[in-house]
């Protein structure tokens, strides 16, 4: 998908781990999945504007659910641009495909803005842990080897790094060396960004920015243990992409949102 370029910067948003559900009224640890996404979308246009392209890394369905798919794209119409959906552990891959062809959301590799995307699933039938299949690793090689000269952001939904939180360490990508083994052939990748945690973390490795994004809905501690919540309101993040290959981005929070979250749980 190759969208047309722009006199200033090119503006993405990232948005992940929705977990919406079928039920209008489906919430997770006692917030308001579909209240809070409509929060994070209320204050990207307050603060932000329009972007001009969104990347939604996973777990977009808490229930896997054709209509929860559907009101993240209808959602989405705040907007003017395209987005790109890929799945997370929660999501059922089937349905999620079906309407993100509906709302033209299925694209995996994008060229915009001087830059390229790529977008990969990592999700793994009936498991919390991710993986990147071989078919996967090869999109992902091939398509680097032939825009060698796009710097680029990879885009998954699963941590291919350890956070420092004991709990989420086994469940994110198992297969990360082979992810790297290909990564590291290519110097055009700028960035790699996932979803999953439900919390800010940035670091770099080898020159790449390895970047996390909180959750549109709940929020997990940082640095945790075991299974924790944080009372922080609902987030996303924001990039600005220019053309020399250079970038700002920040996290952003619906600090308006209200809510009551139910910090006992155990797991969600």
């Amino acid at each position: 998908m190759t969208m047309k370029e722009s006199s200033g910067p090119l503006r993405v948003l990232q948005l992940t781990d929705p977990h919406l559900m079928a039920h209008a009224e489906g919430a997770l640890l006692g917030v308001k999945t579909r209240d809070s996404l409509q929060a994070v979308i209320s204050d990207v246009l307050r603060e932000h504007g329009q972007p001009d392209l969104i990347l939604a890394t996973g777990d977009i369905a808490q229930d896997g659910s054709i209509d929860a798919y559907r009101v993240f794209g209808e959602s989405l119409k705040a907007f003017s641009c395209s987005s790109a959906w890929i799945e997370g552990n929660h999501d059922h891959a089937g349905n999620l495909v079906k309407v993100a062809g509906e709302y033209n959301a299925g694209a995996r590799h994008i060229t915009l803005g001087g830059w390229q995307f790529v977008m990969l699933d990592s999700s793994v039938p009936g498991k919390v842990f991710g993986a990147l299949a071989d078919s996967e690793l090869k999109f992902l090689e091939e398509t680097l080897e032939q825009h060698p000269d796009l710097p680029a952001v990879v885009a998954l939904h699963h941590h291919p790094v350890d956070i420092g939180s004991d709990w989420m360490e086994k469940i994110g990508l198992t297969n990360r060396e082979a992810f790297w083994r290909v990564l590291d052939r290519f110097p055009q990748v700028r960035i790699v960004l996932w979803g999953h945690i439900h919390q800010e973390h940035e670091v770099e490795r080898n020159g790449v920015h390895l970047m996390a994004t909180p959750s549109t809905c709940i929020q997990f501690t940082s640095g945790s243990s075991k299974f924790s919540v944080e009372n922080v309101p609902p987030g996303y993040r924001w990039f600005e992409f220019h053309d020399t290959g250079e970038f700002t981005t920040e996290v952003c929070r619906a600090k308006d949102f209200q809510f009551e979250l139910d910090q006992n749980s155990t797991g969600y």
